[in-house]
């Protein structure tokens, strides 16, 4: 007898149009490293594991529908549509679910939520099409008070203790009927009011949801300490921590701009050099790639490739760093000692370091950033040119 096809009637939708205000820090955390993929791409190859799964459908914040974090997820095999999404959680659901063509079934997951195993995503399935819809759920393992009292009378007080038992924390990917979700969605849009989850939606339209165990490392991610601990959960016992170094040095030269770290130095002489002759951004990229086991700088930018000529280093910083990642490798920290007698960085630490960061993708407080004169040995001794060195540490999963 021949092997039957997987049936495919589940679509998953994730809902990544959140700005993370709760969590903090210039970028929203669905788009923050963890373990070298982003949270985003991790929340959504969880839910694309199961055959059963056709695709998903990933919901962005409207100005990141043309952006190249949209145009990397489309090109992704599991990415069905990117769709913009909506003012409320409610409204982004909806459009997600307006993308989906045929599907039977649908699979809400969050963003924020990138382990959620393949044994849990499948057993929300199966419960889904018995059920026609169905959610993860938590035990409580603590004593649950409903507060009562206010302000006005010195409180809040105890107001009755609850029956733990019967309760649970929801998590996602929900399940359900695709027409279920839509009827449901549609029912309290038109009422005015809002949702926090999608089962809350189905429930109030009369139907029942079923509850599979929870798991508690589909923890959702709201905070710094969240993410530290998924990445302990990734990387567990078997991070290996790898040590790069890099060294660059130029001499002055006419004509030139001086780029150090990603920042000007204007009013300076610059260095001689194919690209823009960062040395520092050139001293990063080595340490990087030296870390990771793939070579240097003239391996992947050429000095005899034309198209190189002037090249801005952020720009090259940013492909090494993404090259880097693709290896499955964080950067926990980078060190650099830039060695000059002129110019005086000091002032400018902070805005050299925050480009360092913006070019490699990491937070500042990741890179450190000093300066030492050669007490006038040398050629950099006598002021002839600008060297740095700089030191990488990356944590790798899976490393002996």
């Amino acid at each position: 007898m021949g092997c039957e096809e997987p049936r495919t009637e589940f679509v998953g939708i994730v809902v990544a149009a959140g700005r993370s205000t709760r969590f903090g820090g210039p970028q929203a955390k669905q788009f923050l490293d963890l373990a070298g993929q982003t949270v985003l791409d991790r929340s959504i190859a969880a839910l694309a594991a199961p055959p059963s799964v056709r695709g998903v459908v990933v919901v962005l914040a409207s100005e990141e529908l043309e952006g190249p974090r949209a145009d990397s997820l489309r090109r992704r095999p599991d990415v069905l549509a990117v769709v913009a999404g909506g003012r409320t959680r409610a409204d982004s659901v909806r459009a997600g679910l307006q993308a989906v063509e045929t599907a039977p079934y649908v699979l809400v997951h969050d963003a924020a939520r990138p382990l959620a195993s393949t044994e849990l995503v499948e057993a929300v399935i199966a419960a889904t099409r018995r059920h026609g819809a169905a959610i993860p759920g938590l035990p409580i393992p603590d004593t649950v008070k409903r507060l009562a009292g206010g302000d006005d009378d010195d409180g809040p007080w105890v107001g009755e203790t609850l029956a733990r038992g019967a309760l649970r924390l929801a998590q996602t990917p929900q399940g359900a009927r695709k027409d279920w979700l839509m009827e449901a969605l549609d029912a309290i849009s038109n009422e005015g009011d809002e949702v926090t989850d999608e089962s809350a939606a189905i429930e109030r339209a009369g139907h029942r949801v079923a509850v599979v165990d929870g798991d508690a490392a589909n923890r959702k991610i709201t905070s710094a300490a969240d993410l530290e601990d998924a990445r302990r959960r990734l990387e567990g016992g078997e991070t290996g921590l790898r040590i790069g170094s890099g060294f660059d040095i130029h001499r002055f030269g006419e004509g030139r701009r001086l780029m150090l770290g990603g920042i000007e130095f204007p009013g300076e002489p610059g260095l001689e050099g194919h690209s823009d002759a960062d040395v520092v951004l050139h001293a990063v990229m080595d340490a990087l790639l030296g870390a990771a086991g793939m070579g240097d700088i003239g391996v992947l930018f050429p000095p005899e490739d034309e198209q190189y000529a002037g090249a801005d280093s952020r720009v090259l910083a940013r492909h090494v760093a993404r090259a880097v990642a693709d290896r499955g490798c964080r950067v926990v920290n980078i060190d650099l000692t830039v060695l000059a007698e002129r110019p005086k960085i000091r002032s400018r630490v902070d805005e050299m370091r925050s480009a360092i960061a913006d070019a490699i993708e990491v937070r500042p407080d990741r890179i450190g950033v000093k300066a030492t004169t050669l007490e006038r040995l040398g050629s950099l001794g006598r002021g002839e040119g600008i060297a740095c060195q700089a030191v990488a540490l990356l944590s790798r999963s899976g490393s002996p």
